[in-house]
């Protein structure tokens, strides 16, 4: 077994931007998805194409909201990529739209076979599942364990992925151990496991592999909760990985940047529903490059 600072997913080579196939959805007014990947890859110099897998209105905690779902654009849409020579250094997965959906991102696997594979499972939070995630697309979503370089998923996901029943925030370390078992028993190559809360000010992420040892991360847990914050940490997290740095630097940068941006949300009006503001902490992603 190695230690997680052992590992690095991608090595940056003097001046080359490396591109990254984002497959998330796309809301028009509320902070997540790619209107979190966007800039903060961006930031950390990649070169970020988006595959829309939905559009909205909004994300949906808000009471309305509109949706449209992109999946028979898909197909023609990765033609056209196929046909104009994209080339693609990580596959960015989050949000899906329909089941059918994880067929597009197996395709772009077999079509680049050397990208990095990072699966954000954006299936729900709280013990419940978001309001569009039918038991097909969870299950659908299951598929894309296998093979996942990098899996961030939190709690809720992560007991929805494995069928191991979700019992709160507050989980004892054999909990844990189970959960992580079973989704390195299911095909990911590292994972991220989120949010565990045991009451003492802290949030924490406990970060395994098939080759490494497992270690736990905190940071400040602030008394709020915050739509977005899991795209931004996903986001981070594969922004610090795309820069060159090991496993456990990203992890540890994703967590800081999320309490710093949160930090600034705070002060915003309506924050609590528009979403993480990301916008003032870009800098704290370029300083990466340095």
């Amino acid at each position: 077994m190695t230690n997680a600072k052992d590992v690095r997913l991608f090595r940056r080579e003097g001046g080359y931007i490396p591109r990254i196939a984002a497959v998330h959805d796309l809301c028009g007014y509320g902070k997540c998805s790619l209107g979190v990947a966007i800039p903060v890859l961006s930031a950390a110099g990649c070169d970020v194409c988006p595959v829309p897998t939905s559009l909205f209105s909004s994300h949906t905690k808000f009471p309305t909201w509109h949706m449209h779902d992109t999946t028979d654009m898909l197909a023609p849409y990765l033609d056209a990529w196929r046909e104009v020579g994209v080339q693609i250094d990580a596959v960015y997965s989050g949000f899906l739209g329909a089941a059918e959906q994880v067929g597009a991102i197996r395709r772009l696997y077999e079509e680049y076979p050397k990208a990095l594979r990072i699966v954000d499972p954006v299936m729900g939070d709280g013990g419940e599942r978001y309001p569009t995630y039918t038991p097909e697309l969870c299950a659908a979503m299951g598929d894309l364990v296998d093979g996942a370089d990098v899996l961030t998923p939190n709690l809720t996901e992560a007991s929805i992925l494995t069928g191991i029943a979700y019992e709160g925030q507050d989980v004892d370390d054999a909990y844990v151990a189970r959960i992580l078992d079973a989704l390195l028993e299911m095909g990911a190559r590292y994972i991220v496991l989120k949010g565990i809360v045991h009451g003492d000010g802290l949030i924490r992420n406990v970060v395994a592999g098939q080759d490494v040892e497992r270690v736990e991360v905190s940071s400040e847990l602030l008394p709020y909760m915050l739509h977005g914050t899991g795209d931004l940490y996903a986001s981070a997290l594969l922004a610090a990985i795309m820069a060159g740095r090991d496993l456990l630097d990203s992890v540890e940068f994703a967590g800081t940047l999320v309490r710093d941006a949160m930090r600034v949300t705070r002060v915003q009006p309506d924050y609590e529903m528009r979403g993480v503001s990301f916008e003032t902490v870009l800098g704290e992603i370029t300083a990466l490059l340095a």
